[in-house]
């Protein structure tokens, strides 16, 4: 079975990249930029001669094989040439596939045997770097004999649409549209190198009026057939689309072998096709140029951009003056000045240079260097570049805009309210039934361990509440009491042991039954309180205690410790824990006593 790695090439789509198919192909021409690429390039190479002689899958010892019978190759062996194959499978370029019958023993059978074929697209990756590196850039032509190539077929499309020869149509309608291409592909390259030719410097006069000649000739003679069969080509499409350009179109779809294309898509690349080939011969409705007209324009151009040069190079040959002879002339007017000041001088006027403006400025410390000091005398001071370049002092410039995420912001709060519905709904779970009977699930855990961490950081006896989602008073408390050995909770992060502690937890009663309601109506949030479990009274004999619940409301002080979030409603209510003030009446300070945290 063919192993691809095409599923696990990474998708170079970034932050702030736009997004455009087949992105993930770009990684196919890696090996062309590796540390490796003189290896890789051969080892890909002895694929491709491989494929010439039909052999499609190649052995790690095959590529070795092949690369010592090319001249030039490296000498590696199978062992080295194993891990090039297997980056090549990575990056998709090639396939692999599991051989077993190259196995001799079971030991070798064991030994994993991999072979490796191109994958389409990394054969056409490998063309494509083949191609740019075996292109010779300096040949340029324009193709002449193609015109009447393409009247002779377009007769021949209108024949075949006429006696409905799908297989003929899709022949001469696919040449058609090669031809063209090449056509169009030689055009842009020549007038790309001639243009270069025109604006460098590298061509010497010598190799120009050696090749004008020829060059001239060229693009006169392609400029005349261009004129010639332009019209003749413009009649031979019209003659073809009396034939009925629906019919033309749905019968080369039918013969095309793009089997992964469907019906649709077929006839629409062709369709695109033809709209191609009447637009170069053709023009709009709207009187606009056609492509061969802007053909024949440049051609035009060119030509006379080269008649330009070859005046240009005539008048140097002709009166001896060149860039070369003017600058030895300046260097001999140079030696020659008599003094510094006239070779100054000199050398303002043929550069064009003037002085440099003086700015006026004040140092920031007039005690250091005063304002009545000559500019002789002064050292220099550092300005800003917008001064020196403008002449006008640099300005804070515009604020910056100010960029609001309103659709962050209301992400961010709706994660907020599920947190806290999760968690009052957490709280509510916990309350629901004992603790001991039971195992604590993550959110009831988690609610837990947070009072517990509250109650267990304070030497106080505390009390707390877990607001529920509409900000009122109806949470849960938790009361830890004193217990006669260890109790056992067990939860889904492990068992919690508790030393002589015994944990209750319930739903809290309202505490404002008056005057709530009517907070609640107007949105007003409301006052957070607290539950005090504290002993009543002490025996003498150290007897156990007997204690009693009151509420009271929490005193703000440097004690007071919040645990608890926004309800759903925006009220502040959360875990509060008051530290006693050492007044008989008010909570005692026994760390013994229990407390109730909510």
């Amino acid at each position: 079975m063919t192993e691809s790695a095409d599923g696990l090439l990474p998708d170079p789509r970034g932050v702030g990249s736009e997004e455009f198919p087949h992105a993930d192909r770009l990684r196919l021409f890696s090996f062309a930029t590796a540390e490796k690429r003189a290896d890789y390039l051969w080892v890909l190479r002895a694929f491709d001669t491989a494929r010439a002689a039909y052999v499609v899958l190649l052995h790690a010892s095959d590529v070795a094989d092949t690369l010592n019978r090319c001249p030039g190759a490296p000498a590696l062996t199978a062992t080295e040439v194993g891990p090039l194959l297997e980056q090549l499978h990575q990056w998709g370029v090639l396939e692999r596939s599991y051989d077993g019958t190259r196995a001799a023993t079971l030991a070798e059978y064991r030994n994993r045997h991999f072979v490796y074929q191109f994958s389409q697209a990394g054969y056409q990756a490998y063309r494509a770097v083949s191609e740019v590196l075996d292109a010779r850039l300096d040949e340029a032509s324009l193709s002449r004999l193609v015109l009447p190539e393409l009247l002779a077929d377009l007769h021949t499309l209108a024949e075949a649409n006429k006696s409905a020869d799908a297989p003929r149509v899709y022949r001469v309608l696919n040449r058609l549209d090669r031809a063209l291409s090449d056509l169009a592909e030689r055009a842009a390259h020549f007038y790309l190198t001639l243009g270069d030719l025109v604006r460098t410097t590298e061509a010497t006069p010598e190799a120009f009026l050696a090749h004008k000649d020829a060059l001239l000739a060229h693009m006169r003679e392609f400029s005349m057939d261009l004129a010639r069969f332009a019209p003749r080509l413009a009649t031979a499409i019209r003659e073809v689309e009396a034939t009925g350009v629906e019919d033309l179109i749905e019968r080369a779809a039918r013969c095309d072998e793009r089997v992964l294309l469907n019906t649709d898509e077929r006839q629409a690349d062709w369709r695109s096709r033809w709209q191609g080939l009447r637009a170069w011969f053709i023009g709009d409705d709207e009187g606009g140029l056609t492509e061969c007209e802007r053909l024949r324009e440049a051609t035009m151009s060119a030509i006379a951009a080269v008649l330009s040069l070859l005046r240009r190079v005539t008048e140097t040959r002709k009166g001896g003056v060149s860039r070369e002879s003017a600058l030895r002339h300046l260097a001999g007017w140079f030696t020659a000045a008599p003094t510094a000041e006239a070779a100054h001088a000199l050398y303002d006027a043929v550069f064009g240079l003037g002085r440099p403006r003086h700015l006026s400025m004040y140092h920031p410390d007039a005690d250091v260097i005063p304002a009545i000091r000559s500019w002789w005398d002064a050292p220099p001071l550092e300005i800003a570049r917008t001064l020196a370049e403008t002449g006008r002092p640099p300005t804070p410039g515009a604020p910056a805009r100010l960029q609001r995420n309103d659709a962050g912001i209301r992400r961010l709060r709706q994660v907020q309210l599920d947190a806290q519905r999760a968690r009052a709904e957490a709280a509510r779970s916990l309350a629901s039934a004992d603790l001991y009977d039971r195992e604590l699930d993550e959110g009831e855990t988690e609610v837990l361990l947070k009072l517990l961490d509250a109650a267990s950081t304070a030497w106080v006896p505390v009390s707390g509440r877990v607001p529920g989602t509409s900000g009122s008073d109806n949470g849960v408390t938790l009361t830890v009491s004193e217990h006669t050995g260890s109790t056992l909770v067990r939860t889904s992060k492990g068992v919690l042991h508790l030393n002589n502690r015994r944990l209750e937890v319930r739903e809290t009663a309202s505490l404002r039954a008056r005057g709530s309601g009517a907070r609640a109506g107007r949105g007003v949030p409301e006052p957070t309180t607290a539950t005090i479990e504290e002993p009543t009274s002490r025996q003498a004999d150290g007897a156990p205690e007997s204690s009693a619940t009151r509420q009271v409301p929490p005193t703000p002080s440097a004690h007071d410790v919040t645990d608890g979030s926004d309800s759903e409603h925006g009220s502040d209510a959360g875990t509060h824990i008051d530290s006693g003030s050492g007044d008989p009446g008010s909570t005692g300070g026994d760390p013994r006593s229990g407390g109730e945290v909510g």
